[in-house]
């Protein structure tokens, strides 16, 4: 008894001092979105197209809210166009990416 709980002990140690780190493969399909989103991400900060677009959203919005509701409705409503355009921009970079992996195919 003593003598097989020392094996699958030292069994154990051993399996678990492996490393266990595997290298994943990646695809070409994976290393293709990883370049479009990359390259998508140096665009949009280059031009600070995600600041134009919340901050475009949240003045609209600012300014509908404002005509709408005085004071208080302006600060709901550039709230609410921020959160637009929070949205809006997600979309707009996940179809840039697309656009990115389709166009260049490797």
């Amino acid at each position: 008894m003593a003598f097989t709980k020392k094996i699958s002990t030292l069994v154990l140690l051993a399996t678990f001092s492996l490393p266990t780190v595997i290298a994943a493969q990646d695809t070409a399909e994976e290393r293709r979105h990883r370049e479009a989103q990359r390259s998508q991400d140096a665009h949009d900060k280059a031009h600070h197209n995600t600041a134009k677009v919340v901050g475009g959203s949240a003045a609209g919005g600012a300014v509908l809210g404002g005509v709408l509701g005085g004071g208080k409705g302006a600060l709901i409503g550039g709230a609410a166009g921020a959160g637009g355009g929070v949205i809006a921009d997600k979309v707009r970079k996940h179809k840039g990416v697309e656009k990115r992996e389709n166009r260049d195919p490797r």
